[in-house]
């Protein structure tokens, strides 16, 4: 269970972003009713996070990839649990999925993704990032989407450090 209570969805200021964030996502999710003790910051947290998911170019089997790998190395089980149909929408296969906790040993990523990965463990982890395993990911992205994977990642590192902070789990009763 949650931390703290979740917020009141019906209160005057909430509703309207609640209207829009189930018009935008078709219900409302934890996450959310959590971010509407402050209407404000849950307004934000969308916008961003709705151009973080659907306006960049990497792809989103890519996006979704590392996604799943920053809920896993942060132990973010409500993360995974959103994310895991939408990466097999998206091309993510389920030997992929299955495979991400020893990814560096399966053969079933590309160079592409293996480069990612090893961006995400190295941001997720260390936060500091070599620049060989930059260069790696920009000598097969080039620069826009390289920014762009950059950010995803510390987008969902941001996600699942909310989360787990306030424990946040998809089987909490509302």
């Amino acid at each position: 269970m949650a931390y703290l209570p979740y917020a009141d969805i019906d209160t005057p200021e909430a509703r309207p972003l609640v209207e829009r964030i189930v018009a935008e996502r078709g219900n409302l999710l934890h996450l959310y009713q959590m971010l509407l003790h402050s209407p404000p910051l849950a307004e934000g947290w969308l916008g961003y996070l709705t151009k973080v998911r659907q306006q960049l170019t990497i792809s989103g089997a890519l996006r979704e990839l590392v996604i799943m790998r920053v809920a896993q190395l942060n132990g973010a089980p409500y993360e995974a649990d959103q994310h895991a149909p939408i990466a097999l929408q998206e091309g993510v296969t389920q030997a992929q999925l299955d495979a991400l906790p020893t990814w560096q040993d399966a053969d079933v990523f590309t160079a592409l993704q293996r480069a990612a990965l090893t961006l995400c463990d190295t941001m997720t982890r260390q936060v500091q990032v070599p620049e060989p395993v930059i260069g790696a990911v920009r000598a097969l992205l080039g620069e826009r989407q390289t920014v762009e994977l950059v950010a995803t990642i510390a987008a969902y590192n941001m996600v699942s450090r909310f989360l787990e902070a306030l424990q946040i789990h998809s089987h909490d009763v509302r």
